[in-house]
């Protein structure tokens, strides 16, 4: 006789189910599908037996019954300034894969950098359930009313944790291998006023020229307008610095985004790319390994930070590494392609 278990609906097989269709305990198949300390003590061969049964059955745990019982949501929200562009969508990628492991659901909200939009969506979250934050590109400028991770964060919060990159090391390293194929004429695009990493990375490229003794030019130096996050607004910025007719041998651009658009003003000018003018980017988004030329860049590793700020911030929800930290430092590495060679003998205007 076939088991009642196997003849219902999918939706309908619950724990108690389950539980006698293997013939265990609710308590021990509860501790194996939740990965809970006492399912240590439980022999392997069982939890093969439990998970493919579960499988087989297609059993899905009352996340209902879970809230009730524990009074939790297992509720994240994301907040970030954009969701389409290559730097969010592989933060996320990386908080995806964390949050689903660990059997949390988040929700992702959009400001576009308005602080009446942060406002209000850190409120409908709360009210919604969420337990915590991550926020990304996000300036927070008061404490958020729940804890809260901010990938590339850098101002200190009681309950935040900043997750940031190491922007001295990152300029050294760029300028370090400019100056080594002979490069001393180097431009910088800058970042947008509105993105959160702007000035870290800025300053942290004057301190590395500090260090390293480059001269860097006010002519040389230059602002991406806008928050538009396309190679537009790198290439319209590029056109600008040429209209300047200061020469140089190299450009450092914000982000790969922007160094894809400075390479095609570039070429547009009759120069070439890095015979001429060297181009260097920051991200290392996936497209730059593909660009023509490939992109020397500064990789951050995205994927790998969104996925620390989910393991962050579920430590601290279940309070499973002690107090919560304010920051955590990330090291970057500069990958060398096919933008960057030796300085021409002279530089162009």
């Amino acid at each position: 006789m076939t088991d009642r278990a196997n003849t219902q609906p999918s939706d309908s097989i619950t724990l108690k189910d389950l539980a006698k269709h293997l013939g265990l305990t609710k308590g021990t198949v509860s501790a194996v599908l939740n990965d809970s300390p006492y399912a240590k003590a439980i022999p392997q061969h069982t939890k093969d037996r439990i998970f493919a049964a579960a499988q087989e059955l297609n059993y899905r745990p009352n996340y209902f019954a879970r809230t009730l019982r524990k009074k939790r949501t297992f509720t994240v929200g994301v907040i970030c300034a954009e969701i389409g562009d290559a730097y969010g969508s592989v933060l996320i990628s990386g908080i995806e894969e964390v949050l689903s492991d660990r059997h949390y659901f988040f929700v992702t909200v959009v400001h576009h950098h308005s602080e009446r939009l942060m406002g209000q969506y850190a409120d409908i979250l709360r009210g919604r359930g969420s337990e915590g934050f991550i926020t990304i590109d996000t300036t927070l400028t008061a404490p958020p009313p729940l804890p809260t991770i901010a990938i590339s964060g850098h101002r200190e919060f009681p309950g935040v944790t900043n997750i940031t990159l190491d922007h001295v090391h990152a300029a050294h390293a760029v300028l370090a291998h400019l100056t080594e194929l002979g490069h001393r004429d180097i431009a910088v695009i800058k970042g947008q006023p509105l993105s959160i990493d702007s000035e870290a990375r800025w300053e942290g490229i004057v301190e590395a020229a500090r260090q390293t003794g480059i001269t860097l030019r006010d002519e040389l130096v230059i602002r991406l307008p806008g928050d538009d996050p396309s190679p537009q607004m790198g290439y319209e910025t590029t056109r600008k610095l040429f209209e300047r007719n200061v020469p140089f041998t190299a450009l450092f651009a914000y982000n790969d985004i922007s160094a894809v658009g400075a390479i095609r003003a570039v070429k547009e000018t009759g120069l070439r790319v890095p015979e001429d003018i060297s181009v260097v980017g920051f991200d290392d988004i996936r497209e730059a390994a593909f660009h023509l030329p490939s992109l020397t860049t500064v990789r951050q590793p995205m994927k790998t930070m969104g996925a620390m700020a989910a393991e962050a911030l579920v430590e601290v929800l279940e309070g499973t590494n002690g107090k919560q930290k304010s920051g955590i430092l990330v090291k970057p590495e500069l990958v060398v392609r096919e933008s960057t060679g030796p300085a021409p003998k002279r530089a162009h205007r």
